[in-house]
């Protein structure tokens, strides 16, 4: 039952700390337009996203009016476009890259996530024309989020996959290079990716999903830290309790809005995500959070401990209070979307090295990170070889969203705007991966997925 105190808390939650719905994204399965000719499957696409996804942006606005409660996004997520494109012969995707660009504006969403390709085990035929399509389809859309799934725990890690996608990224970065190689920041490169993510850039409509459901991310990194103010110097076992807690309240109002618009769309709810996500503003940071728990600086020793403590009570908060939670459900560590974290890269306290191993214990991997513009791309593979390998050795979704911004050096700036915030150049170690990039072939699966 629902008491004064409970909604007391709800309020100030809201006005004080920064607690708001991240996103409503809508899943939208494509698999039905897939044609022999590519103009007639960009039809279809066009024709059932606009269908499908009419009325998501004024449902939104009509729950966040009711209820009270901020939805910063609307989104759409569609089916990996490599899987419907294949069917015909064009030798590029570029226009179905512009295609989900336009139904987007056309509904008025923030972002459309799917320009993707599951190439884990390796490529087909729509995957490689896909993965070469991605700078340039970046470059000419404002709205279309890229993703690329090197590994998983199951079947390894593509190397060559690898390879090409620091070889996309550098390209990507300099077609974008007039906008600060933002093209970058719509492309992610997982390992074990999930298929009912709603956060952007990696969300994308995995072939086991339901033909269009809504999925829900919850952020509130402020709520968490103002929580663990009211509990200063008490043991660990109290401040795991209190974000456990915490985090129950943060996901029950993800789950309200949730049914809500999954109700009034007439479209099945998918799950609720609660990630804490950052925003470049003050008093919505992860690495506040962290720090609130006795350390100084973030990215100082302590920090992964402390993240480690932080991520698994989020989760067992958030289990316990939905029957759907799923996506990433974790703490997000981007560093231009988190005013902490930026702080503790310029004071010299977080390094590159020190967020992989951060990642390790996080929900998903390297985010938002601005890397020197002449970083080589076999450097950029590298570390998403790296990161990858934590994520198949570990059973856990990792992901690389990195940019490597023409024209900017170590000690420089770049601005993104908006959440995705400002960055400080980050120094990458110049000692040579080419050799063990240039190898190519696959890593195997881990012993452990042996399981059947």
């Amino acid at each position: 039952m629902i008491n004064n105190k409970n909604i007391l808390e709800t309020i100030n939650m809201i006005e004080k700390e920064k607690l708001d719905i991240r996103t409503i994204t809508m899943g939208i399965s494509l698999l039905d337009c897939c044609d022999s000719d590519g103009k007639k499957s960009r039809k279809k696409i066009y024709d059932k996203i606009t269908r499908l996804a009419e009325n998501l942006v004024k449902t939104g606005e009509e729950i966040e009016m009711e209820f009270g409660i901020p939805i910063i996004n609307k989104r759409i997520s569609v089916t990996p476009i490599s899987l419907i494109a294949q069917s015909c012969d064009d030798t590029d995707y570029v226009e179905f890259a512009k295609t989900l660009d336009k139904a987007a504006s056309a509904v008025g969403v923030n972002f459309i996530g799917g320009f993707s390709a599951l190439v884990h085990k390796g490529n087909s035929k729509g995957d490689t024309i896909l993965i070469n399509s991605i700078p340039e389809a970046l470059a000419c859309t404002e709205k279309v989020c890229s993703s690329v799934n090197v590994g998983t725990s199951k079947s390894g890690i593509n190397m060559n996959a690898v390879r090409d996608m620091g070889r996309i990224i550098k390209e990507t970065a300099y077609l974008t290079r007039d906008n600060s190689s933002i093209g970058c920041a719509k492309l992610v490169v997982f390992a074990n990716a999930v298929e009912d993510n709603p956060f952007m850039a990696g969300a994308f409509h995995g072939v086991g999903e339901a033909e269009c459901v809504i999925n829900v991310g919850v952020s509130g990194p402020g709520v968490i830290k103002s929580a663990l103010e009211n509990i200063r110097g008490e043991s660990f076992d109290v401040v795991a309790e209190t974000i456990k807690r915490t985090a129950f309240k943060i996901t029950r109002a993800g789950q309200l809005v949730a049914l809500e618009a999954s109700k009034r769309l007439g479209v099945p709810f998918g799950i609720v995500d609660l990630s804490l996500a950052p925003t470049p503003a003050v008093g919505d940071s992860v690495a506040r959070i962290i720090e609130e728990m006795g350390l100084e600086v973030c990215g100082c020793p302590g920090t992964t401990a402390a993240l480690a403590i932080l991520n698994d009570a989020v989760k067992k908060g958030g289990i316990m209070a939905s029957s759907h939670v799923g996506g990433l459900s974790g703490a997000f560590i981007p560093v231009s979307e988190d005013e902490g974290m930026i702080n503790a890269v310029e004071t010299g306290a977080l390094s590159i090295e020190k967020l992989e191993a951060m990642t390790c214990v996080c929900s998903v991997g390297l985010d938002m990170i601005a890397i020197p513009g002449d970083t080589p791309d076999t450097t950029i593979s590298a570390i998403i070889a790296d990161e990858a390998a934590i994520g198949v050795i570990n059973n856990k979704t990792t992901a690389v969203r990195i940019i490597p911004v023409y024209g900017k050096s170590v000690g420089e700036k770049v601005e993104f705007g908006g959440l995705l915030g400002q960055a400080p150049i980050m120094a990458v170690s110049k000692i040579s991966s080419s050799d063990f990039i240039l190898r190519g072939g696959r890593i195997p699966a881990p012993v452990h997925s042996f399981k059947n």
